[in-house]
């Protein structure tokens, strides 16, 4: 099963020509040349979700009861349904009070939000849950706080999980150790497979090409998996970007 986690950058008119107009059709080619059975993208406004619900023609998207606006950045699971399909599932905000839309708190600087469903592997008929998510850029406590309500999440729920998304910050740091730390049931893929903390394994590169910042991508996984490969994407066309984001991408299987 393949599993891919994708910043693929907001509708922006300040990207000029990193506009996402320029972009999309390479976000789809990478998405459909790549094939995961399951893709979580992050910051997609309502259009591009359309977009890519559109033009990834073997992919459905689970966007249960979603209040829709042209502002929102969801975190959004799209699932290959020859492969996978998600029987249940919702979406929070992660704030004090996450049924309320757009709700923030503490120093976030946008309303961050969690999306997931209980997936069904057609092959194995086994059940997993997928969860994606984006935390805070600027706020150091929201990022903390958005990273305990994931973990509370997580921990309430018994079995298979994958949680994936950009977390904007550091393999080691405390958002990172609490998500991956001893009481956790949660295993950080990269990490699993022993590979390095280097300028390669950084998966933010601002539409240039060249890493920057930190591996802020991540894709944990429980133990009832067994990581069999990791791959941070590096496509582009003619040294034009998909994102400033790289896509990564793991290979598992059930353990």
């Amino acid at each position: 099963m393949r599993i891919m986690t994708f910043n693929i950058r907001f509708e922006n008119e300040h990207d000029k020509n990193n506009g996402w107009q320029y972009r999309r059709e390479l976000v789809a080619e990478i998405i459909q040349r790549h094939a995961p059975s399951l893709v979580g993208t992050q910051e997609g406004k309502w259009q591009q979700l359309l977009y890519l619900k559109k033009y990834l023609s073997s992919y459905n998207s689970y966007m249960p009861n979603r209040v829709i606006d042209d502002t929102s950045q969801y975190p959004t699971l799209f699932y290959r349904e020859s492969e996978v399909t998600i029987v249940q599932g919702g979406e929070f905000w992660l704030s004090k009070t996450p049924a309320i839309h757009l709700s923030k708190n503490w120093d976030s600087a946008f309303p961050r939000m969690m999306s997931y469903g209980l997936c069904l592997e057609r092959g194995s008929k086994r059940h997993f849950l997928a969860a994606v998510t984006h935390l805070d850029h600027k706020g150091n406590e929201a990022r903390w706080q958005q990273a305990k309500i994931i973990n509370t999440f997580i921990q309430n729920h018994i079995g298979p999980t994958i949680l994936m998304g950009d977390f904007n910050d550091r393999p080691g740091s405390r958002v990172h150790q609490l998500l991956t730390g001893t009481e956790s049931e949660l295993r950080d893929s990269w990490k699993i497979l022993g590979r390095e903390e280097d300028e390669k394994s950084m998966t933010h590169h601002g539409f240039t090409g060249m890493p920057k910042k930190t591996r802020m991508d991540w894709i944990l996984v429980s133990k009832h998996f067994r990581v069999i490969d990791a791959q941070i994407i590096r496509d582009n066309s003619e040294g034009s970007y998909p994102s400033d984001h790289y896509p990564y991408m793991v290979d598992l299987d059930w353990a």
